[in-house]
């Protein structure tokens, strides 16, 4: 199994812990890690991560908006094993979790688990009851996925100019066809951002809710109807809701064992988090109406396309041609990388709709 990172860093100081990560991690997969990172840091990171990893720039001819998306392909691409693993620069996998993706991969074309802090600092635990309400109504969205390479190849990628890079890959997977595992008890841990990260974060995860029209709506919503009740000081239906909240959270933080990963705590965060991304959601709106949010220096307009949009455009390969090169002998960077057969196959069959 193959293992890929793709990252773009400022500072390094968390170089030291994921390079301790990476030692134990190479036992068990082939890594190739995609950096972005400015030349100074790059080439630190080419000293630490030589021998544990392949270590090489995004490929090229690769210019999505989402930085991360033209890391993942270009991992995709250097890949060899059939069974591939993607995950942020903040994912810890440890053997019992590889072992599983490994063997879930054998019977899916994506494979989504589930992500948990650790440690669970106030905000991470904040953050946490996003993760339980998702679970409480079906599945979380995790910062890592398991992919079969030849599957992904066949579907010609995925489409980077998003700001929700990972819906974008999962529709995808069901526009073509493919078959989505989501198991609920394989937990991988990641680290928590900082504070300062988190409320950066605040406003942009809000964003993703426009590729879901009927939770951005429900969020929206929030709002006229708390000031509502508190205008008419009719208090009983905010606290039922916050309630609901709540128990919804509980639900989903002992589905499929999860108790023994998640804080007990996090469930009462929920209303908290509702409030908030009620009121994110507004400026969400607010900047989609003025071109998109911001990102990387850039402005994502999109969050993620619909599956009825995907299966009608086809393959990524059709719309935009460099998703499926492919590194020519020589390697990335010095030669324009050759054009894959597989960009010119049809999709396969068509999944059910999101």
């Amino acid at each position: 199994m193959d293992y890929v990172l793709p990252l773009r860093w400022d500072d390094d100081s968390g170089l030291e812990e994921l390079t301790a990560y990476l030692r134990a991690l190479r036992r068990h997969v082939r890594i190739v890690v995609v950096d972005g990172s400015p030349e100074e840091l790059f080439e630190r990171h080419a000293t630490a991560w030589r021998g544990l990893a392949e270590h090489v720039r995004p490929a090229p001819d690769l210019r999505f908006a989402n930085g991360k998306v033209n890391g993942v392909i270009t991992g995709l691409r250097l890949a060899r094993a059939e069974h591939v693993v993607i995950a942020d620069d903040d994912v810890r996998y440890d053997e019992h979790a590889l072992a599983r993706m490994d063997a879930l991969l054998a019977r899916a074309d994506l494979v989504r688990p589930q992500n948990h802090f650790a440690p669970s600092p106030w905000h991470a635990r904040w953050d946490t009851a996003r993760t339980l309400l998702n679970r409480g109504l079906g599945a979380d969205y995790p910062g890592t996925l398991g992919v079969r390479r030849s599957f992904f190849a066949r579907m010609g990628g995925y489409d980077g100019d998003v700001l929700f890079e990972n819906l974008e890959l999962i529709r995808t997977v069901r526009a073509h066809g493919g078959r989505e595992l989501r198991p609920l008890d394989l937990y991988v841990p990641r680290l928590p951002p900082g504070a300062a990260r988190f409320w950066g974060q605040r406003v942009r995860q809000a964003y993703d809710d426009l590729a879901q029209p009927a939770r951005m709506a429900l969020f929206l919503s929030v709002l006229p109807a708390v000031a509502a009740c508190v205008l008419r000081r009719r208090y009983g239906p905010v606290a039922a809701g916050a309630g609901v909240a709540v128990a919804l959270a509980e639900l989903g933080r002992r589905r499929a064992g999860g108790a023994r990963v998640f804080p007990r705590t996090a469930a009462l965060f929920a209303p908290v988090w509702v409030l908030e991304r009620a009121v994110c959601s507004w400026l969400a709106l607010g900047a989609a109406l003025c071109g998109g949010v911001p990102y990387a220096g850039r402005r994502l307009r999109r969050s993620a396309h619909s599956v009825r949009w995907l299966r009608r455009s086809g393959p990524l390969a059709a719309r935009k041609p460099a998703a499926l090169c492919e590194p020519s002998q020589k390697g990335l960077a010095d030669e324009r990388p050759q054009r894959h057969r597989a960009t010119v196959a049809r999709s396969a069959g068509i999944g059910s709709p999101s």
